[in-house]
């Protein structure tokens, strides 16, 4: 017997591309914000996009101050 399904293999799960999203999102938060991957992976997704718009605005934020205080030496 063969079953045809109808439905993507993404039915029941998430599709490859948002998966790797969320991965980046997670190494970003490890590798840039000093997170493990629990605490990050464990936010809601809401909090999780807010403290990465935040981290990224405070890297910004200090690589504009570095520049800055280079020019002005």
């Amino acid at each position: 017997m063969i079953l045809i399904f109808l439905f993507p293999l993404t039915f029941f799960g998430l599709t490859e591309k948002y998966a790797e999203h969320v991965y980046e999102e997670l190494f970003f938060l490890k590798f840039h914000g000093g997170w493990s991957f629990l605490e990050a992976y464990n936010l809601p997704m809401q909090l999780r996009e807010w403290w990465i718009k935040r981290l990224m605005k405070q890297m910004k934020d200090e690589a504009d101050s570095i520049k800055k205080a280079s020019k002005t030496k």
